[in-house]
């Protein structure tokens, strides 16, 4: 057998095993027994995670004591970790991830994967911010099940409201993404419009949940709201954060898309297929610099 062909079967089989299952009921079980609270249960789990997800690197880690499998999911790191690149003119990474499609919103479609394009009208439900981003430049970072599952601002700024919007529960790695049209647009997500200090400027953040994940929590509300399956709901807050800040965590490996004004150009670490980390520069801004909180 032919290693493409090899290669081939084997996705498919990873499409299948991850999606033609009850999405919904195996991420409500995922979830509750990822919450039990037992060292014994949370080792076997993390060897089985191991076996099949890849390396768990731990050595990162805050602490090396899990009470359960959540915990290690939404595991903080050591102090100095993720360091943050400070330049006033720079969107850093929000998350640790390997970087899938990324280029300019043209004719207002972004790219899910090659030969998969996607309407942002249909991704972000919003007109004001679909107008703000058109020509303007987008990353799509996928989190592996192993990764640091926190999600951090990529610049200086404010959340004055959330758009939660509920969905299906679709796994969200390369096999699904090629074999599944507009996916991020039909998945569960959350849509963070970071006002800057700048009009000119647009920073959108989209966590996109997948199967075993779709639970975001979000620093700037007080509790993961509950809404049915194709419905949204606009939460208002009031959250000013500074570059590198917390924003939320997944309670698995997912992906956030980040939309930015057409003023940015690629920083030399944007590359499908590379890993990045939070805090890591991704977009640099041309001709202009962002302000800064004071």
């Amino acid at each position: 057998m032919s290693m493409s062909r090899f290669k081939s079967q084997h996705e498919t089989l990873n499409f299948l095993l991850t999606n033609r299952i009850p999405r919904r009921f195996a991420t409500t079980l995922a979830g509750r027994v990822a919450q039990i609270e037992s060292r014994w249960l949370t080792r076997v789990g993390m060897a089985l995670w191991q076996a099949f997800g890849g390396s768990l690197d731990l050595h990162e880690a805050a602490t090396a004591d899990f009470a359960s499998l959540q915990a290690v999911f939404t595991r903080r790191l050591k102090p100095g970790a993720r360091p943050v690149d400070p330049s006033p003119d720079v969107l850093v990474s929000p998350c640790d991830a390997i970087v899938g499609a990324s280029g300019v919103v043209e004719q207002g479609m972004a790219i899910q994967t090659k030969g998969f394009p996607y309407p942002i009208s249909d991704l972000l439900l919003d007109e004001s911010l679909v107008e703000r981003h058109r020509g303007g430049r987008f990353v799509t970072l996928r989190l592996r099940s192993t990764m640091y599952h926190r999600f951090h601002a990529p610049c200086d700024g404010r959340l004055r409201s959330v758009l939660w919007i509920a969905g299906e529960t679709w796994n969200v790695n390369p096999p699904a993404l090629r074999r599944v049209e507009r996916l991020f647009c039909k998945n569960e997500r959350v849509v963070l419009d970071v006002e800057t200090h700048d009009p000119s400027c647009a920073v959108t953040l989209v966590a996109v949940a997948a199967i075993l994940v779709a639970s975001v929590h979000l620093e700037c509300l007080p509790a993961s709201p509950r809404i049915d399956r194709g419905r949204l709901a606009r939460h208002a807050c009031d959250f000013n954060v500074r570059k590198g800040d917390e924003l939320g965590h997944f309670r698995n490996g997912s992906t956030i898309l980040l939309f930015a004004s057409h003023d940015f150009e690629p920083c030399a670490s944007l590359a499908e297929g590379t890993t990045v980390r939070a805090g890591q520069p991704l977009l640099r801004r041309v001709g202009a610099r962002f302000s800064t909180l004071s």
